[in-house]
């Protein structure tokens, strides 16, 4: 099987209780499953992280160029921001593998803050607005 990582920054953690009526009442356990299973029903084996430490997300970006997998990145609020982080996913992608940017909301539907990705620029593509869905549209692209 051809393994993926999919990495989930800070706040994810909370998913289910932090404000449901924008992220849903699914937490990050169920997105962990569901993801496993979409990347199983494609032949793939995602191996789902979540941290709310930049360096270790960083860390995990630098992994996947030396194992030479494919990323699924959630970078919740480090999206708008982090330029480490946006170096790390530049890494990524210029050594040929693709990194998806997903996120469960419509970051364009939302505050002002969050219009802008210094992710999206070094992303082979960036998926948002469809909730878990995101994250397997995320791998039925990968495959």
């Amino acid at each position: 099987m051809t393994r993926v990582l999919v990495l989930n920054g800070p706040n994810l953690s909370r998913l289910g209780t932090r404000e449901p009526e924008v992220y849903g009442s699914a937490t990050l356990a169920d997105l962990t499953s569901a993801v496993q299973a979409w990347a199983a029903e494609r032949g793939l084996e995602a191996d789902v992280r979540q941290t709310d430490d930049e360096a270790v997300l960083i860390g995990w970006l630098h992994e996947a160029v030396e194992s030479r997998c494919d990323v699924v990145l959630n970078p919740a609020a480090f999206t708008h921001y982090s330029y480490a982080l946006r170096d790390a996913a530049a890494q990524v992608t210029g050594a040929h593998l693709r990194l998806i940017e997903v996120h469960l909301t419509n970051p364009y539907a939302r505050e002002t803050f969050r219009h802008h990705s210094v992710i999206g620029p070094v992303a082979t593509g960036t998926i948002a607005g469809f909730a878990l869905d995101s994250y397997r549209l995320a791998l039925a692209a990968l495959t």
